[in-house]
C-alpha cells in the first residue's frame, strides 16, 4: 500500500462502561499487511475533478468528515475493519492520484478484502474502477456492473476534459477498448439537472436509468427486482453513491444540493438488496463537502449508510 497521508488520531470518541458497547473508533484497526480479510477504509482526499467541472470544491476535506462521523457509531461488524489511509492530489495533477487509487484499490482486492473508498468527487470512480479492472485483469472478459446513486450521469464527453462529470465515459471508453461490456446503472437522475445529451448518451450505452421522482415506497420493489437482474448478469459489481443522491435537506454539503432527491430511507433497502447479491467488490463515496455542511448532517447520513453496508 502506497497511501500518501495515513493517521489513526481521528478515530477517538465516547467509550461506554457497559460489556459490549464497542464504537467504530475502538475496533477500527491501522491496515497491515497479512491482516484477516475485512473492509479497509481507503480516503481519496480530492476535488481537482470539481474544480474542472466547475463546481464548488471542498469535497477533498471529505475522508476525514466521514472517519469522524463514522468514529462514535455503534460497532456490530464480527469481520475487522482497516484504516488505509489517503490518496491525495494537492499538485493538480488528478490523473496521478486516479492511477495511485487504483493501484491501491487493486491491491487491497488482491489482498481478500473490500475497499471502501472515501472521497473526494466523484472523479473517485475513475480511480476505484481502474483498481477492479486490474484487479480482475486476468479474466476474458469480466462483467463488471456499475451501479451508480446519484443526481447526476456524469457521462460528460472526456475529449474536453477529465472532471467529476467524465468518470463514466471514461469507464465506457476504457471498457470498449478492452472488448468489456459496459454495465451500467444509475438510480436518482435529476432530469432538470443533466441536459439532453447526457440522456441520449445513456440511451447509447444501454444504461439502466430510475429518475428521482420514480423512486417511491410503491416501487422499492419493482426497481430492486430490477436490480437483482443487473447483479445476477453481473460477475463483480461495484457500488458508487454519490451523496448529492440525498435531498438537501438531508445532505447539505454536496457540491451540487439536490432540490429534490431520494430520501435515505428509499435508498437504503436498495443498498440491502445489492450487498445481499453476494457480489459486491468494491465501494465508494463521492462529492461529501464539509465547508458546506449543516450540523453534520450529509456526513453523518453518509457513515450510515457505510454502517448498513459494513454489517
Amino acid at each position: 500500500m502506497l497511501a500518501d497521508r495515513h493517521s489513526m488520531e481521528v478515530w477517538g470518541g465516547r467509550i461506554d462502561p457497559e460489556a459490549d458497547s464497542a464504537r467504530w473508533h475502538q475496533r477500527i484497526q491501522a491496515l497491515a499487511e497479512g491482516g484477516a480479510s475485512g473492509l479497509v477504509l481507503l480516503g481519496f482526499a480530492c476535488d481537482e475533478g470539481v474544480r474542472r467541472n466547475q463546481g464548488r470544491v471542498g469535497a477533498a476535506g471529505g475522508p476525514l468528515a466521514l472517519r469522524k462521523a463514522l468514529a462514535n457509531l455503534a460497532w456490530h461488524r464480527l469481520a475487522p475493519a482497516y484504516d488505509a489511509g489517503d490518496v491525495c492530489c494537492e499538485d493538480g495533477d488528478l490523473e496521478a492520484a486516479q492511477a495511485r487509487l487504483a493501484h491501491n484499490v487493486c491491491a487491497l482486492l488482491d489482498a481478500g478484502h473490500l475497499p471502501l473508498v472515501l472521497g473526494g468527487g466523484h472523479e473517485v470512480a475513475f480511480g476505484s474502477w481502474s483498481g477492479l479492472a486490474e484487479h480482475l485483469g486476468g479474466q476474458a472478459q469480466p462483467r463488471i456492473g456499475i451501479v451508480n446513486f446519484d443526481a447526476h450521469f456524469d457521462l460528460r464527453d472526456p475529449a474536453h476534459v477529465h472532471s467529476s462529470g467524465t468518470p463514466f465515459a471514461q469507464i465506457a471508453e476504457q471498457s470498449a477498448a478492452r472488448g468489456w461490456p459496459f454495465r451500467y446503472a444509475c438510480l436518482g437522475v435529476s432530469r432538470a439537472s443533466n441536459t439532453r445529451a447526457l440522456f441520449t448518451r445513456a440511451a447509447e450505452l444501454n444504461v439502466l436509468v430510475r429518475e428521482d421522482h420514480e423512486i417511491r415506497e410503491s416501487t422499492l420493489d419493482a426497481i430492486g427486482t430490477e436490480l437483482d437482474a443487473f447483479a445476477a448478469d453481473c460477475d463483480a459489481l461495484y457500488l458508487t453513491i454519490d451523496i448529492d443522491v440525498l435531498p438537501a435537506c438531508e445532505a447539505p454539503g454536496v457540491s451540487a444540493p439536490a432540490a429534490r432527491g431520494v430520501r435515505l430511507e428509499l435508498l437504503e433497502p436498495l443498498l440491502e438488496r445489492l450487498k445481499a447479491s453476494g457480489k459486491l467488490r468494491l465501494v465508494d463515496f463521492a462529492e461529501l463537502n464539509p465547508e458546506y455542511d449543516i450540523d453534520n448532517r450529509t456526513a453523518k447520513a453518509a457513515a450510515r449508510l457505510i454502517h448498513l453496508l459494513s454489517l
